[in-house]
């Protein structure tokens, strides 16, 4: 039986913010994976991934989505774990994975310099690249998707904790 929450989404989404809230709301643990790599790799994630280049940093980011072993916790993963097929099987089997979904423009507003975020970007790719090369992938792993619209958090809680609770007692029959 799945006991846990996996919050996918662009960079921006909302996932931690959104996680630490639905955890309180759910008497659940949070677990915020990229301050996980950062600590396992005593470093910003930006700078894992300027010194491993990006293979090196989807490499290190799997595999310790692969070995998250919890119960009862909202995991918020970084953006780019819908590109690590493994990691998104194993939140499969153990999770519920709910998709924040946000629109382009909003995302253009929501984030900063990119660079300093920690976003794992191929040469030359724009966030409109990023943003249409990740959304199929979001779509196609999510049990559930959310839509942002305006960036309440409340309302974006509520309705991802109203699915939630849905699915779970769905599976529980």
């Amino acid at each position: 039986m799945k006991t846990n929450v996996v919050l996918i989404g662009m960079p921006g989404s909302g996932k931690s913010t959104v996680g630490v809230v639905l955890a309180k709301r759910l008497g659940y643990q949070f677990l915020d994976m990229d301050l996980v790599i950062q600590r396992q790799q005593g470093k910003l994630l930006w700078q894992v991934i300027k010194e491993k280049g990006n293979q090196g940093f989807m490499e290190i980011e799997s595999r310790a989505n692969q070995e998250v072993m919890v119960q009862n916790t909202v995991i918020a993963p970084g953006g780019s774990v819908v590109l690590e097929a493994e990691a998104m099987e194993h939140f499969r089997e153990i999770a519920v994975i709910v998709y924040l979904k946000i629109g382009y423009r909003e995302l253009e507003q929501r984030l900063g310099d990119l660079a300093t975020r920690g976003v794992v970007l191929e040469e030359g790719e724009t966030l409109l690249d990023l943003y249409n090369r990740r959304t199929p992938l979001c779509e196609r792993y999510a049990d559930i998707v959310i839509e942002e619209k305006g960036g309440q958090l409340y309302e974006t809680v509520d309705a991802v904790w109203r699915a939630v609770c849905a699915e779970f007692s769905t599976s529980q029959k």
